[in-house]
């Protein structure tokens, strides 16, 4: 759908309009409002063609406007597009070394609300591209061996196989190398039956150690379904009358928000669907679960690098401060990722 440059503008003032006072707009208001320097008359008309585009709507009869959902949704790509960023600076918090990577992602979300006056949600990191990079088998005792797994993210896992003999330095050396060599570089997914049969083929006798080990990788490198999820503001939403006045509805999304179900398939599909800018926009009947119909949520993609990745969300009323939020988000996402550089250097 295009539009001229003055509906366009015309477009953007309802929404910022609407954003601050929640009120429909009328042509007076919108004359007043922007550069156009139009009369009232040619305000309305290119109003009734914004109506007739689904963008703008009238809830009642001698009302102003209001936007549709697809009226946001052509305001906030055209903004994404002019990637403004109009921000409160967390570059201070964001910097502070802590030593838990939980405690950082905990005080991000509560700031986040803070600075927006909507709820907040963010993910921990999952890995998004496992694979294998470094197998080491140590000899324990007489009975067990201890498989180290370490995988992208520099993420470790230890693994204990039962032996019924000790093997000697020349053995495992032979199976470290038969390992890394056939195993290191692949996904999941690469590991399929056949390379298993020849992996274990080489093994011989030991063939029993090499299954052990292989079901221990593919395991380990099994992207995670359910990522932690950290959330704040929640009630925050009682802020904004369209998604308090019911009682039952804003319940429901309290406890859709809290029980994070709802946010954790939110958080799939921003890390499914990636875009250029690291940010995606959900509005009304975009969103996943009913209860959210009435809100929207934007979130943004941080990377920690090597497949390492996760979700920074802010959900409130359709009428957020779109320009605000995503100015935010875009502010956190570049200083996680700076700040993890900084600290693998």
């Amino acid at each position: 759908m295009e539009l001229t440059e003055r509906q366009m503008k015309i477009l953007q003032a309802i929404i910022r309009n609407y954003l601050e006072t929640g009120e429909p707009v009328g042509s007076r208001t919108i004359s007043k409002y922007t550069d156009l320097k139009l009369s009232s008359a040619t305000i309305r008309n290119e109003m009734a063609d914004l109506e007739e585009m689904g963008l703008i709507m009238q809830p009642h009869t001698s009302a102003g406007r209001i936007p549709t959902d697809a009226g946001y949704r052509i305001y906030v790509d055209d903004m994404l597009g002019r990637e403004k960023e109009r921000v409160h600076n967390m570059e201070e918090v964001l910097l502070e070394r802590e030593d838990r990577l939980e405690a950082l992602l905990q005080q991000v979300a509560k700031l986040l609300a803070a600075n927006t006056n909507y709820a907040s949600m963010i993910s921990a990191p999952v890995l998004q591209r496992n694979k294998i990079k470094f197998i080491q088998l140590s000899q324990i005792d007489t009975e067990n061996i201890l498989a180290v797994i370490v995988i992208e993210g520099n993420l470790v896992r230890n693994t204990m196989i039962r032996v019924s003999e000790v093997l000697d330095q020349k053995t495992m050396l032979m199976l470290n190398m038969l390992l890394n060599n056939s195993l290191c570089g692949l996904s999941v997914e690469e590991i399929n039956l056949g390379l298993i049969a020849e992996i274990k083929q080489q093994a011989g006798e030991h063939s029993r150690i090499i299954e052990q080990v292989i079901d221990a990788a593919a395991q380990a490198i099994h992207p995670d379904e359910k990522p932690r999820i950290y959330t704040s503001g929640a009630n925050n939403i009682f802020r904004y009358p369209e998604l308090a006045e019911n009682s039952e509805k804003a319940g429901q999304l309290i406890s859709d928000f809290e029980e994070k179900q709802a946010l954790g398939s939110i958080v799939q599909e921003s890390l499914s669907e990636e875009t250029e800018t690291g940010i995606q926009v959900y509005i009304g009947n975009e969103m996943p679960t009913a209860s959210m119909r009435d809100c929207s949520v934007v979130t943004a993609t941080y990377d920690l690098g090597e497949g390492m990745k996760g979700t920074i969300g802010v959900i409130g009323p359709k009428r957020m401060d779109y320009d605000r939020v995503i100015g935010v988000m875009k502010q956190i996402m570049n200083q996680l990722d700076e700040l993890y550089k900084k600290k693998e250097e």
